[in-house]
């Protein structure tokens, strides 16, 4: 009896470009996330702090215009 021996190859294709792009996406959606959480806990922090919206529109206009 004699043993046979298979050897048997395996080729996997990584598509790199959509992968990079897939990444891309990834890293700017995490950024954007984050900025649009950021303003608005500060715009929510300001609003508290001025005492509500229209305080904070009186405030926000007076520092614009230097009053």
């Amino acid at each position: 009896m004699t043993a046979t021996t298979t050897k048997t190859r395996v080729q996997t294709r990584t598509n790199t470009q959509a992968e990079i792009s897939r990444g891309a996406v990834v890293s700017l959606a995490t950024a954007g996330a984050l900025v649009s959480t950021w303003a608005f806990a500060s715009l929510a922090m300001a609003m508290v702090m001025t005492g509500g919206p229209i305080s904070l529109v009186r405030a926000w206009a007076g520092a614009v215009m230097g009053i």
